[in-house]
């Protein structure tokens, strides 16, 4: 960025007047164990076994489950190459790494695939869930004769525009996911699968029943709706190997879920690399044994006349043939029902929040419009494309008329595509960069002094043989997949021709420019602020009233300003990468500094500009301040949630601070002006005036009776505080509590309301 408008607002202009933005190049990140890597991941992986075996078996027949045991293993392989991707750490994003690796045009398709993945993952899920409660309603209705039963498809997709609608607005408003949230919907759903596969074992061992056929080609149903445009061609000696790859392209939807790794490499702890294979064996164990087991357990338990009405509903029909009495089985379906909507709501979810961010990335590298990321005036995010994400969402609902197998056919063109161009930028940049790496795929050899990567190469080839079978065997995902990979590559390639021809012009000169100095970590030196400054964190161009509140009080010369805007890195399709010091600083911060700065020229006051990147915003807030060695952090109020809780998250993220904590004083401000005023850290608690004066009471009672000892009022709190800590040791808790309770609903009755 270039331009010298003089701006006296901002300091540390390296003499030429532009005004200087710190950029930290590490990222203040919050990091978790791998345990709570995997549950993230499998919420959106082990959503797939609620529908992958049935969708299978209606095409390939009774011998689906040993192909999605393949993919399963397969699965492992697959993996492997994520791996080693989040190993190489490029700096760019995924169009800037497949675009240097496969070229410009194969980088918008990857993309496109992408996107088209993420499209149908929220359709998908949300149809699925619905499936599962429609089928528990009218089992519940049969059995209570209530005599009312729904439509399947029709309610499935009732309930998927719903889901859709609802996450729409949570991601407009920008509430964020917590690995927590995941590590309890999966602890709950092994309680289920535990459950499940212990009640089917039962089963079996009182009714014997038979292993699936073995998949031999006679024993394959390939069938004209299995095989597509392929049906009736002869391919002689090769028969049993197209076939093979015809049942997989079928089953390929078990592995759906699998780019989830590579969003959460980012967050996983030190040391990283190992930490990411354990998170990887973890999700393979489980994945293999909950999708795989379900279609094993689901064709031996359930008859065959009655599965064919399940295919949709597996899990569900699986809970309702066990052996046991009835009511014990529909309890049963109604808790699968319940596990499969939170992982399969979640999926709708995690498919709106990767799609956001995969078009944020294109749009940080040029390839789309700012347009697409201006900032919400209320919420500060990026609606315009949410929106168009949850718009094409609830279309493709309401094509598809709740059909789960129609949207499993679109589904699956995504992922395998996307798998197959992410395998072979890989395999292309073991070429391009190839340098040392912390992790290959296994399989190496050289000869004469050429790398032969055996591994990779048969990975990424199964990879594209199955992608393009799948290409013939799926004519609908095919026109549909192809149709809107072309459609959305027109639009990258216009947009991206448009923004550069833009971002060369002198389309923003209403714009202040700004020269990014790029340094390791926040320190106030390299901000060139002085300990105990005022740390002013701003997100939305259209609420900085606190930063003005703050200029309006600040001497000039006694403390220094400083404005920082938190980058939020949120989990996304390119996990593994990282970003330029331009991406975190682009057209849209560009706007938001810009009104900062005049703010701060009108009041004729100086301010210092930082940006920061994080993937949770108050935790990176409160490292930043004590990097700066900040005093206070004043903040705006948040449109989100009240004051008070906005407080609590902010005090919550003090305590994980690692010691010594700094002790700060926190101000949100409101945008009518009052102000909420916190301490965070220990600190003397602000007694009213009658607290006060209880505790001058108590200490004039027992000062007399203490004599000749000397009582001070101190030591009447002291001497409360310990014995409300006796009382919790001896196991007094519950009763305590609640005459705290009852304390403060007393209080709260005396209030006057507002």
């Amino acid at each position: 960025m270039s331009g010298t408008p003089q701006s006296p607002a901002a300091q540390g202009s390296q003499g030429n007047g532009i005004p200087r933005v710190l950029v930290a190049t590490t990222a203040l990140l919050s990091f978790i164990s791998f345990w709570r890597a995997a549950a993230i991941v499998l919420n959106d992986l082990a959503s797939s076994a609620y529908y992958a075996g049935g969708e299978a078996e209606g095409y390939i027949g009774k011998a689906a489950p040993w192909f999605i045991l393949g993919i399963m293993l397969f699965s492992y392989a697959v993996r492997a190459i994520y791996v080693e991707s989040c190993s190489m750490f490029v700096r760019g994003g995924v169009y800037r790494v497949v675009k240097e690796a496969l070229g410009g045009s194969l980088a918008k398709f990857s993309v496109s695939a992408l996107m088209f993945d993420y499209i149908l993952t929220g359709p998908i899920s949300g149809v699925s869930a619905g499936q599962y409660i429609v089928g528990l309603f009218n089992e519940t209705s049969d059995y209570i004769r209530l005599g009312i039963h729904i439509a399947p498809n029709f309610g499935a997709a009732t309930f998927a525009i719903l889901c859709t609608l609802y996450f729409w607005w949570y991601n407009i408003k920008g509430v964020h996911e917590s690995s927590q949230k995941a590590m309890r919907i999966m602890q709950i759903t092994t309680v289920m699968v535990v459950i499940l596969i212990g009640w089917c074992v039962y089963t079996i061992m009182l009714r014997h029943p038979s292993l699936p056929p073995f998949p031999s080609p006679k024993n394959l149903r390939l069938e004209p709706n299995a095989m597509g445009w392929l049906y009736g061609v002869h391919f002689a000696h090769f028969a049993a190997l197209i076939a093979i790859f015809v049942g997989l392209g079928h089953s390929v939807l078990a592995m759906s879920g699998e780019e989830s790794l590579a969003q959460v490499y980012r967050e996983i702890e030190h040391p990283k690399l190992p930490n990411l294979k354990k998170t990887g064996l973890v999700i393979f164990i489980y994945s293999l044994v909950f999708t795989s087991l379900v279609s094993f357990f689901a064709v031996m338990i359930i008859p065959d006349a009655q599965r064919q009405n399940f295919l949709e509903n597996l899990i569900g029909g699986l809970a309702m043939n066990l052996e046991g009495p009835f009511l014990l089985r529909l309890v049963f379906h109604g808790f699968v029902v319940v596990v499969g909507t939170l992982i399969l709501a979640g999926a709708v979810n995690t498919a709106i929040v990767g799609s956001n961010g995969v078009l944020n990335r294109v749009s940080e590298d040029g390839v789309l419009a700012d347009w697409f990321r201006q900032p919400h005036r209320r919420f500060g995010t990026t609606y315009r494309i949410i929106w168009i994400i949850a718009g094409l969402q609830i279309l493709t609902i309401i094509i598809s008329r709740g059909d789960v197998t129609f949207l499993a056919n679109l589904y699956a063109f995504g992922v395998i595509w996307s798998f197959a161009m992410k395998g072979l930028a890989v395999l292309v940049l073991r070429y391009t960069h190839p340098g040392d790496r912390e992790y290959r795929v296994p399989l190496n050899f050289h000869l004469f002094g050429v790398e032969i990567p055996l591994g990779l190469s048969l990975i990424t080839l199964t990879l594209l043989g199955i992608a393009v079978i799948n290409l013939f065997t799926k004519p609908q995902a095919t026109i549909a997949g192809v149709t809107f990979s072309i459609f959305l590559f027109i639009v990258f390639t216009v947009s991206e021709k448009v923004t550069h021809r833009a971002r060369g012009s002198v389309a923003h000169v209403e714009m202040d420019q700004f020269h990014l100095a790029t340094e390791g970590v926040l320190t106030p030196e390299a901000v060139g602020a002085r300990p105990g400054n005022i740390l002013v964190p701003v997100s939305n161009i259209h609420a900085l009233y606190h930063l003005g509140n703050v200029l309006d009080r600040v001497k000039p010369g006694r403390r220094d300003v400083v404005v920082l805007h938190v980058r939020l890195l949120r989990r996304q399709a390119s996990g593994e990468y990282d970003l330029d010091a331009e991406q975190l600083f682009g057209s849209i911060e560009q706007q938001l500094f810009s009104q900062a700065l005049a703010i701060a020229e009108k009041r004729g006051k100086s301010i210092r500009l930082a940006v920061v990147a994080s993937n949770e915003l108050w935790d990176a807030i409160l490292r930043a301040a004590t990097a700066l060695q900040s005093s206070t952090i004043v903040l705006g109020h948040s449109p989100k949630e009240p004051t008070e809780e906005q407080a609590r998250h902010i005090g919550d993220a003090w305590e994980k601070l690692p010691d010594p904590k700094p002790q700060f004083n926190l101000e949100i401000h409101l945008p009518n002006g009052d102000k909420v005023y916190k301490v965070l850290g220990p600190h003397a608690p602000n007694l009213t005036a009658n607290e006060v004066n209880l505790l001058h009471r108590l200490w004039l009672r027992f000062s007399e009776s203490a004599a000749p000892m000397e009582l001070h009022h101190h030591d009447v709190v002291h001497f409360a505080l310990e014995e409300v800590m006796k009382e919790l040791d001896e196991g007094q808790e519950e009763a305590l509590l609640a005459r705290l309770k009852a304390h403060l609903e007393s209080n709260a009755k005396k209030k006057p309301p507002n």
